[in-house]
C-alpha cells in the first residue's frame, strides 16, 4: 500500500538510535551526524519505490557529504512477513550498491515508529542542532525515474547545510507502507 509522508514538523529534534549496521558495527545517531546536518532515512529491499530510486540516494549522499551532510538509512519493515527485507539480504543490498552510508536494522521498529516513520523511502533531514527541516521527497520519480528531475532532497540539504533552514515548500514523500509487525 502508497503511503505519503506528513507535512514537514519543522525544529522537531532527532530522536536518538543504536542500531546493528550490514558492516556488524552498531551506529548511533552521534556517529553519523555530520557537522553541518543529518539525513535519517526510511528505506528497506523491496519496495518498488526504493529500489527506482536508490542509485540516486547514494549519489545525492556522497555529494552531500562534501557539504558537511551526514546519513544513515534504517530498514524497519517486518522481516517475518517480508523475507526480502531480511538483514542477510539487507547487507547482500549494502554490498551490491556500494551503500555510502550505514545501513541499520530496526528490529524491534521502536526507531521507526520514534521518527513516525510512514513509508519507505522516507527522508528526514536536520540541521546541525539536529533540529527537522525536510520531509519531502528525493524527486519527482516515483516507481519510475524522471528524467532530468530536480533533486529536490539535494538541493534542500544544501540549503540546511548552509543556512540551518530548509525550504517552507516540500513535496511529500511517497512509497510503500512501513510493514508493520502484528501486535
Amino acid at each position: 500500500m502508497a503511503a505519503e509522508t506528513p507535512i514537514c514538523n519543522f525544529g522537531e529534534k532527532a530522536k536518538p538510535f543504536d542500531l546493528i549496521a550490514t558492516d556488524n558495527k552498531r551506529y548511533s545517531l552521534d556517529d553519523v551526524r555530520g557537522p553541518k546536518g543529518t539525513l535519517v532515512m526510511f528505506i528497506c529491499n523491496h519496495c518498488p519505490y526504493v529500489k527506482s530510486v536508490l542509485d540516486r540516494i547514494v549519489r545525492d549522499v556522497k555529494d552531500l557529504e562534501t557539504h558537511g551532510i551526514g546519513a544513515v538509512a534504517i530498514m524497519s519493515n517486518d522481516t517475518v512477513n517480508y523475507p526480502d527485507d531480511s538483514f542477510d539480504n539487507m547487507k547482500r543490498l549494502a554490498e551490491l550498491k556500494g551503500l555510502p552510508f550505514p545501513y541499520l536494522f530496526d528490529e524491534s521498529q521502536e526507531v521507526a515508529r520514534a521518527y513516525d516513520a510512514v513509508c519507505t523511502p522516507d527522508f528526514f533531514g536536520y540541521n546541525a542542532d539536529l533540529e527537522l527541516q525536510y520531509r519531502g521527497r528525493l524527486d519527482a520519480s516515483k516507481t519510475t525515474p524522471v528524467p532530468n528531475a530536480v533533486r529536490e532532497l539535494y538541493d534542500a540539504m544544501v540549503q540546511v547545510a548552509e543556512t540551518g533552514k530548509g525550504p517552507q515548500e516540500q513535496i511529500p514523500s511517497m512509497g510503500c507502507s512501513i510493514k508493520w509487525k502484528a501486535a
